[in-house]
């Protein structure tokens, strides 16, 4: 049987608009999947239903589709997203009268029982994590466009596989290879170069996105359309394969893929093969995204020139105290930023930056009163008082909260094109999650001269978010910068060259096959990218952070 060829065209809200279309006229695929779906994004939406009960889908994908809905009928392109968010009925309501408004007789179907929003009284949403099986019902009941709400990004991918392979839910193997080529295109373009640590080894201006071939039994390769932009190679994927994962198991609610059993392969040029995948049967609860909204922030940003950064630093501070004191906000956090420099030759570069980020329940006590305070010191505070932009209004702000239920407590339904509404069985077979086996790790490094030296010059990173906490996957490139990190980079050494984990839970997996460890920090992200509780909210740029400091390695490895 030949490959199932499945595309990415979107790894985001807000991704390439023109990114349908290049799928589309690129080269040949059978199916196209859009994620839209992230933990902030949830809350965007539902911030958009409050406002208008029939939005809460991703308004950028019908404006894409408009004009690629012919082109993908002409090709037989089938197209999968989760495009639907909090309202895939209405979502696929709308494409249905976009095809008859445009006379292409293609049929959509969607899916629906991830809703829980009724049963956490306070929340904005409150979604369930669902598995393919629903978009895989919908397909083989002919529809050419499936629409789902929250799904696992992965699903985007098992769902269509699972349809056109015929494979059963115990099927447990190719399932987790079908969930590992999902997890690897979910993010677009970042498996084909993007926010890659070693992007200057290919031309990544404008990254082509990735497919995947996959086959019967669960393989699959990693590729690209030919002619497009970026580089898909070990390393590429490697990356997205650490990119928000923990340890060797990785959960779903169709299958518990076993990252540590994966293996990969170059098999030419921009293609990767991923064998080996085992898979585990999925844990007996479904994770549910809970959001709502944690208060109101505010943010004012302090420019400090010249002399006297650190003074001029503590006498913003005392003022702005002393004027918030009245009313002092629950949460009040300064950051001052040296980005400055002596004797430097522009303004902006002899400039430290001072943040001040309040946060409270009561929108008056961090609106106009911070922002009062703040304009008042404008001739009455430290030389050369500015700031990067006026104060503004308090704007509210989400927190993104786990909870878990079993997979009977959802009503997971594939409604089809004609109405008929086809109930999902949840799985037969469920495994309570644990961690993976501890892999046996190579023979270190024998004794060597060493060099002081920025760890990413032998060592990939990627990071990201969950939630509250932060995950910084680490690979090495050869087996030799394997068998040094793998004993150097251990927990404490990790605590050592990130700070702010110090007091923090952090837990290491290795990834043997991979060359490579994961770190999951506990906590770094406070309630989660929403809340905004740090300036990297999303930990994007922990890895980079990491590679950048400055370790003892061996000189065989330089």
């Amino acid at each position: 049987m030949n490959p199932l060829r499945i595309g990415n065209f979107s790894g985001f809200y807000g991704d390439r608009a023109s990114a349908l279309r290049e799928m589309l006229t690129g080269g040949e695929l059978d199916v196209l999947t859009g994620d839209y779906l992230a933990e902030l994004t949830m809350l965007i939406l539902a911030r958009d239903r409050l406002k208008d009960p029939d939005a809460g889908f991703a308004r950028t994908f019908p404006r894409q589709l408009e004009n690629c809905l012919g082109l993908a009928h002409e090709r037989g392109v089938k197209i999968v997203t989760n495009a639907g968010g909090l309202n895939p009925a209405g979502l696929a309501r709308l494409i249905r009268e976009l095809a008859d408004r445009t006379g292409i007789p293609v049929t959509v179907a969607h899916v629906e029982g991830d809703d829980l929003t009724a049963a956490y009284p306070g929340t904005l949403a409150a979604h369930a994590y669902l598995g393919g099986l629903g978009i895989a019902e919908c397909l083989r009941a002919g529809a050419d466009i499936v629409v789902t709400g929250r799904v696992t990004d992965a699903a985007l991918v098992t769902g269509p596989a699972a349809a056109h392979f015929g494979w059963r839910p115990e099927e447990h193997d190719r399932l987790a290879g079908a969930v590992v080529a999902g997890h690897v295109l979910e993010c677009g373009t970042q498996a084909t170069g993007g926010n890659y640590s070693f992007f200057q080894e290919g031309d990544v201006r404008r990254p082509g996105f990735p497919l995947a071939e996959i086959h019967a039994d669960g393989t699959s390769v990693i590729t690209k359309h030919p002619g497009t932009g970026g580089l898909v190679d070990v390393g590429t994927v490697t990356a997205q394969l650490l990119y928000e994962t923990g340890g060797g198991r990785y959960a779903g609610p169709d299958v518990t893929a076993r990252l540590d059993t994966v293996r990969l392969s170059q098999d030419g040029a921009d293609r990767v093969r991923i064998e080996g995948v085992r898979g585990e049967a999925p844990p007996p609860d479904l994770k549910v995204g809970l959001n709502r909204l944690g208060g109101f922030r505010n943010e004012v940003v302090f420019v400090l020139t010249g002399l006297d950064i650190e003074a001029k630093a503590a006498l913003v501070r005392e003022q702005l105290g002393d004027a918030l004191a009245k009313s002092p906000p629950a949460d009040v956090r300064w950051e001052l930023v040296r980005t400055d420099r002596g004797d430097a030759d522009t303004e902006e570069t002899a400039s430290a930056l001072l943040r001040l980020v309040v946060r409270d329940a009561d929108e008056r006590v961090v609106g106009r009163a911070l922002g009062g305070a703040a304009v008042e010191l404008a001739l009455a505070s430290y030389p050369g008082f500015h700031v990067l932009s006026p104060p503004e209004k308090a704007s509210p702000y989400g927190v993104f909260e786990d909870a878990y239920v079993p997979h009977g407590a959802v009503d997971h339904m594939a409604v089809l094109h004609d109405g008929r509404r086809v109930p999902v069985a949840p799985p037969r077979e469920t495994r309570p999650l644990d961690g993976a086996p501890e892999p046996d790790l190579p023979e270190p490094l024998p004794p060597g001269p060493t060099r002081r030296a920025p760890l990413g010059l032998v060592v990939g990173a990627r990071s990201g978010d969950k939630g509250g906490n932060a995950n910084v996957g680490v690979w090495a490139r050869s087996d030799e910068a394997w068998r040094w990190l793998a004993h150097e980079l251990t927990v404490e050494r990790f605590r050592q060259l990130i700070p702010e984990s110090r007091d923090l839970p952090v837990t290491r997996h290795p990834l043997a096959n991979l060359r490579a460890v994961n770190f999951v920090v506990e906590g770094i992200l406070g309630a989660g990218v929403a809340a905004r509780h740090r300036f990297d909210p999303q930990a994007k740029a922990l890895g980079e952070w990491l590679r950048s400091r400055h370790l003892d390695i061996p000189e065989a490895l330089l």
